[in-house]
């Protein structure tokens, strides 16, 4: 890789040498003649490195010369950025001697002084450079030019496949079904039952383990499913508490010895069938993996064992049974796969004779490896004419060795491909760990600190460009496994483990992983980044640094954290990337100004820091400052408006904050402020909301607290201008006070940015009447607003075309949601909450009805009067979950459409029994004749109904045909359980409090109504488990 950063840093480089500024600052410190000979330098060997880069590949010699050469122009990118900092902080000072442009590059109070020091370095830089300039007379490259590669970000897919979750693998049906037989069908004398899965890397064990552990059948099958990733390093501890974690969704405490873990885990698969999948194994140690074993041999007969594993020796030890050996895709499959990605958009290419003619040639070197076959494909589909595939054919591919195992080699093709930007994205992650879930947001700052991304589009921001690099690496299949959030942005990703292989081959000794004293004290002066166990930062012996990133919080070294950190500051000046989340730092030293290259430093998660040093102030260059759950922190620093560069200030769950530091407006290149915080008495310097004004390139979330002390509310509140932040995708208002009501302040001054997705309002107190604004914000799709509050009735959300998720809690105030009648909703069933498919109301006590022209009715009135309540037609029309607790709702829109969860609690029964006795045919909206309302329903929990006794359901029952979980609570009047329990065959667990006359009826096998419930495999009554499972009990 270090052509590819060679001509980065020197391109880089080129364009700091030749700008005007500094050919100044030459002038004014008789340094023009170096600097100008440092530009010709520059030039002469970026020209030649597309040859050198060629060239190194099999020439040792080369290599070496380009790994020098990456050095020098490390070393000179550090001092241009000594230049451009120090000047930067001249410039904050108001020096005022040369031009702004002039003082860009310049520094120090003694001019002299700085001068010549600048000079000897400048000189220094020349000297090595010159070097290097005479050893590659000796190579004979050839000047050559590197194609163009802006053209490389036009092309784009047309949807983002690669990140859909895929509900088939093409070619793997066959092995699907045969893993399915012997996982569900199999029968074995073992108790527990483990299946190797054996073959390459790349051929898709672990997605075809996927494959099978996600089908319907199989999770209908297992009472409990889990699934751990081993990888390389088999330790039987870390193994356990895995399995734990995967099984609970929690992790167990650090601090447990293996018998405490062992206990925990007996405990969780006791009595339970379950499917366990043991990802990628390579320990060959039959006493280790027996260690294991052991521990796994709880659950009753039937339990399976899936074991992934590159050796024939690891299945030989792990099972008796013979293993799954996965071969690579057939022909026609193969062919199938590869037409797919490298056609896609250019379907007249797929049935052109000579693409398909070398595209199959190009195939047969593949191997049938699935991996390897979207790699190439991905890289095939940026080359369009078919002289490029005929040329990548000919001259690329047919250097590959085609031995079976060789896989990297070719995988190295797609890299070599790359344009140059894309290569130092790719390389950098070798520094997580295999399997590590890559955090996507994270990961294209850290690219962004160390100026991998480009800004060739002003429009677009550095976060924007970096995902687009992030986006062309999974279309080049570089990255798996990615995973959006629910507004569709990437959460999280990871690496196969080859590519992990293919990211540490091209890393080369630049980046390390650092887990070992060995691997510590062997890390020099060429490594640039590091992961590492933080207690062996000691043991390091490179100082040139530009990324630390701690990996582990196991303490075991002399060290506190805060001597750890003294230390990082004294010998590690050029890091760009310092990670200190999850430490035990009590402060942060005065002394971290010296870390003056830095861009992203995170403090998160240290909960005992209070207060920031003055000093942090100095690190002008600082993007990103995380502080995220530091929830000790009293204040920010007061200068922290010298941060001009800032880009993203964390300070989530930072709850001891008390104010914002004034100032805080002028940082405009701000994208995050996750939360702002209106000092209560407006002392220490706080900031108004005023600040929040110019801030309007402010993305994702904005959390403003304490409302509810904002003086002269009306100005301060218009003055934030949230009605200009285009870019903010959630805002939470939060009124936070405890100085009693104050209906001076309206929420009608706090409007919002149409392009908001989210709204929080809690704990509002001010002015009862809800804001105008809110039927305006027609992109909303999530609503949450909860008490205490004044609201006496809501504006109207129904019209609202996205919203999918209203939340409403704790509005003891609130008498209806909606102004209008029923009937004046009637004609037009589809703009009715077109998209809602989540709704919660809880506790409020004086909501009767929905409308407020409904006249109250009881739940003893006529029952099937639909019209009473206007509700004929009126209905959600998309509604999957609906939870209503402690509202007494007599009359509401009806939900027949629910087919995720329906929870009932101290409530009316009266909507319940409309919406079962709705006509299907009838035009409620997303309904069809074929099926019957709530029949799709997968949970049903009711507790405390007026009105539901026996028969009522027994009404409901017979039509929760798909139900998975119910739950009845508190209905000391139920008297037996309906005959319908038996034909719920789908019913996995039923959970029975506080009914009384049901607690003797449903005891285990002697019970009046166990016969009933006797094929659920859970039943819960008062506290006690009772299991009964199909087979193996």
């Amino acid at each position: 890789m270090a052509e590819a950063i060679a001509f980065d840093i020197a391109t880089e480089l080129i364009t700091k040498l030749s700008s005007r500024a500094l050919s100044q600052v030459g002038l004014c410190w008789n340094l023009k003649h170096d600097i100008d000979d440092l530009t010709s330098i520059v030039r002469t060997i970026k020209a030649v490195l597309l040859d050198a880069e060629e060239k190194s590949v099999t020439n040792n010699l080369v290599k070496v010369w380009l790994g020098e050469l990456k050095d020098v122009l490390y070393d000179a990118d550090d001092l241009l950025d000594d230049f451009s900092t120090e000047a930067l902080r001249k410039d904050l000072m108001g020096g005022n001697k040369l031009t702004k442009e002039v003082r860009l590059f310049f520094s120090s109070s003694n001019q002299f002084a700085y001068g010549h020091r600048m000079g000897r370095k400048i000189k220094a830089i020349k000297s090595r450079l010159a070097s290097i300039e005479s050893e590659a007379n000796t190579f004979g490259f050839m000047l050559r030019d590197r194609p163009v590669e802006t053209s490389f970000m036009t092309k784009k897919r047309q949807q983002m496949h690669s990140f859909a979750p895929k509900d088939k693998i093409i070619g793997r049906d066959d092995d699907k079904a045969a893993l399915l037989k012997l996982v569900l069908e199999f029968e074995s004398e073992e108790t527990v039952y483990i299946i190797p899965i054996v073959g390459l890397g790349g051929l898709g064990k672990t997605a075809l383990a996927q494959f099978v552990y996600n089908d319907e059948m199989v999770k209908n099958h297992f009472k409990l499913m889990m699934w751990v990733c081993v990888s390389d390093v088999f330790d039987v501890k870390i193994i356990v508490e895995n399995i734990i974690k995967s099984a609970t969704g929690r992790a167990p405490d650090q601090n447990l010895q293996m018998d405490q873990l062992q206990n925990q885990l007996r405990d969780i698969i006791g009595g339970k069938k379950y499917l366990l999948v043991l990802d990628d194994i390579w320990n060959e140690e039959r006493e280790e993996w027996v260690s294991l074993k052991e521990l796994l041999v709880g659950g009753v007969k039937g339990s399976r064992i899936i074991v992934t594993t590159r050796s024939s020796r690891v299945a030989k030890i792990t099972s008796k049974c013979q293993p799954y050996f996965l071969k690579g895709l057939s022909d026609d499959d193969a062919w199938c796969l590869f037409k797919e990605i490298a056609f896609e958009q250019r379907y007249e290419d797929s049935t052109n004779s000579a693409f398909v003619e070398i595209g199959k040639q190009i195939l047969q070197r593949c191997g049938g490896v699935p991996l390897v076959i979207r790699t190439i494909a991905s890289t095939l589909f940026y080359k369009e004419t078919e002289k490029e595939w005929r040329s990548f054919k000919d001259n690329e591919l047919v250097k590959i060795s085609q031995k079976e195992c060789e896989i990297l080699p070719t995988l190295k093709l797609s890299y070599d491909h790359l344009p140059s930007h894309l290569k130092h994205c790719f390389a950098y992650c070798r520094l997580y760990p295999k399997d590590h879930e890559i955090r996507v947001q994270t990961l294209v700052q850290f690219w962004i600190a160390q100026g991998f991304i480009k800004q060739l589009d002003p429009s677009q921001s550095l976060e924007e460009i970096g995902f687009g690099y992030f986006i062309d690496l999974v279309d080049r299949s570089f990255f798996q496994d990615v995973k959006n959030d629910k507004r569709l942005c990437f959460t999280t990703c990871k690496m196969h483990d080859l590519m992990h292989d293919l990211a540490e081959s091209v890393a080369g000794i630049e980046s390390s992983i650092v887990d070992s004293d060995n691997i510590a004290s062997e890390v020099g002066e060429k490594c640039r980044h590091i992961s590492i166990n933080f207690s062996l930062i000691p043991l390091l012996k490179g100082k040139k640094l530009r990324t630390l990133l701690p990996f582990s919080s196991i303490r075991d070294g002399n060290l506190s954290d805060n001597e750890i950190l003294e230390l990082i500051i004294a010998h590690y000046r050029c890091l760009r990337v310092l990670k200190l989340n999850r430490l035990n730092l009590k402060t942060v030293p005065h002394s971290i100004y010296m870390l003056k290259h830095l861009r992203y430093v995170d403090f998160s998660w240290n909960s005992n820091i209070k207060i920031l040093p003055k000093s942090i102030c100095k690190i002008q260059n600082l993007l990103a400052l995380k502080l995220d759950f530091c929830n000790e922190l009293r204040e920010l620093p007061k200068k922290i408006e010298k941060l001009v560069n800032l880009t993203h200030l964390g300070c989530l769950g930072c709850s001891g904050l008390t104010h914002m530091p004034r100032g805080i407006g002028k940082l405009t290149s701000l994208e995050t402020l996750s939360m702002f915080v209106v000092h209560k008495d407006g002392s220490h310097g706080g900031a108004d909301l005023s600040e929040l004004r110019g801030l309007n390139n402010l993305r994702e979330y904005l959390r403003i607290r304490n409302l509810g002390f904002v003086k002269n509310a009306k100005e301060k509140f218009k003055a934030a201008n949230l009605k200009e932040k285009q870019h903010l995708r959630s805002l939470v208002l939060l009124w936070d006070a405890d100085n009693g009501d104050d209906d001076e302040k309206s929420l009608e001054d706090l409007q919002p940015h149409p392009n908001l997705k989210e709204l929080y309002i809690g704990e509002w107190r001010g002015d009862a009447n809800f804001p105008s604004w809110l039927s305006l914000l027609t992109n909303l799709v999530y609503i949450r607003i909860w008490g205490p509050s004044k609201f006496k009735h809501l504006t109207s959300l129904a019209q609202l075309p996205r919203l999918q998720h209203l939340e409403i809690s704790g509005l003891t105030e609130l008498e209806y949601m909606d102004d209008n009648s029923p009937k004046g909703s009637q004609g037009e069933p589809q703009s009715f909450f077109p998209s809602l498919k989540g709704l919660s109301l809880h506790d409020c006590p004086n909501m009767k009805s929905w409308w407020r022209t409904t006249k109250p009715i009881d739940d003893d009135s006529n029952e099937d009067d639909t019209t009473v309540m206007g509700t004929s037609t009126m209905a959600f029309p998309c509604l999957s979950s609906l939870s209503v607790r402690d509202c007494p709702l007599t009359s509401m829109p009806l939900y027949p459409s629910l087919d995720d969860t329906l929870n009932l609690a101290n409530t009316s029964s009266r909507p319940l029994k409309q919406t079962m006795k709705m006509n299907m045919n009838a035009k409620t909206p997303s309904s069809s004749s074929s099926s019957l309302p709530l029949s799709k329903l997968k949970s049903f929990h009711v507790e405390n109904i007026e009105g539901l006794d026996t028969h009522t359901l027994h009404g409901c029952l017979q039509r929760l045909i798909n139900l998975n979980d119910l739950s009845l609570i508190d209905f000391p009047n139920l008297t037996s359980l309906p005959e319908e329990m038996r034909c719920l065959t789908n019913l996995l667990r039923l959970n029975i409090y506080r009914v009384p006359q049901l607690e003797e009826r449903c005891e285990k096998d002697i019970g009046a109504d166990w016969y009933k419930i006797a094929h659920i495999p859970s039943v819960i009554h008062e506290a006690r488990l009772y299991s009964h499972l199909l087979r193996g009990n």
